[in-house]
């Protein structure tokens, strides 16, 4: 297995500013989406440093009428005593997120369903797929879910990006998106509606993009307070590494 690290986890946005300390990402298309919109350190900064650093990025997102500040941290480091304590003193949201990556091979098989179908997106069920992600994005609100339409549709047309449509007794019942590189494939957003949960939905969308995939390294991000992590793990993923990350909303 490849040593696989957070830099090769695919995000939105360009790198619009960059110095020692850090890149600045932005998206122009999704300014409302918080993982297209951030600054990553290249090292821990100072507290000092931080708080030019905040300062930057948010007089950035007030002028572009943006409600949020986010920053990702470098790998594997801790977040010293007192930035932590900073960040909590003024309302950031502070979290971490795990690295996981399996090869095909170590992944379980899955005993065949005849209820569940999986199919790879097409132009022939692009509409029932658009509904599917609509739904879930509103629960981001009705301008993200809107705007989010152009960004899935923008993935259906990337040759890099794979997206997978599992029904359920012939209904819409989960979705993955798979980004591709040279040597690794990427799951992100994978999801199945709250109705068919645990019928190993979610495992039979896995295998089926593995099974087209089997040359690559299959990776992925979790929540490192999230539950979905255990499942995973139970699946053979193996742990690569943590990153700290902190939000909050600015008005």
């Amino acid at each position: 297995m490849q040593n696989t690290k957070f830099e090769q986890i695919h995000h939105f946005g360009e790198t619009i500013f960059e110095n020692h300390l850090y890149k600045h990402i932005h998206y122009p298309e999704m300014l409302v989406m918080y993982d297209a919109n951030f600054l990553q350190f290249k090292r821990i900064p100072s507290l000092d440093e931080f708080r030019i650093s905040e300062k930057h990025l948010m007089d950035f997102h007030l002028s572009n009428h943006q409600e949020h500040v986010k920053f990702y941290f470098p790998a594997q480091e801790h977040l010293p005593a007192e930035l932590l304590f900073y960040l909590k003193q003024n309302f950031y949201v502070v979290g971490f997120l795990e690295l996981y990556t399996i090869e095909p091979e170590r992944f379980p098989t899955i005993i065949n369903d005849p209820d569940i179908q999986v199919q790879f997106v097409e132009k022939e069920n692009l509409a029932l797929f658009l509904q599917l992600q609509k739904k879930w994005d509103l629960e981001h609100g009705e301008e993200f879910a809107t705007r989010n339409q152009t960004v899935h549709l923008k993935n259906y047309h990337n040759t890099e990006v794979v997206q997978a449509l599992a029904f359920y007794k012939g209904e819409p019942a989960g979705s993955v998106n798979v980004f591709l590189s040279q040597t690794t494939a990427e799951i992100d957003s994978l999801t199945v509606l709250e109705t068919y949960r645990n019928k190993k939905i979610g495992s039979r969308l896995q295998q089926a993009v593995m099974k087209h995939y089997h040359d690559k390294t299959f990776i992925l991000v979790a929540d490192g307070e999230d539950t979905p992590r255990e499942m995973y793990i139970k699946q053979g993923y193996q742990y690569g590494g943590f990153r700290y990350e902190a939000m909050k909303l600015v008005k």
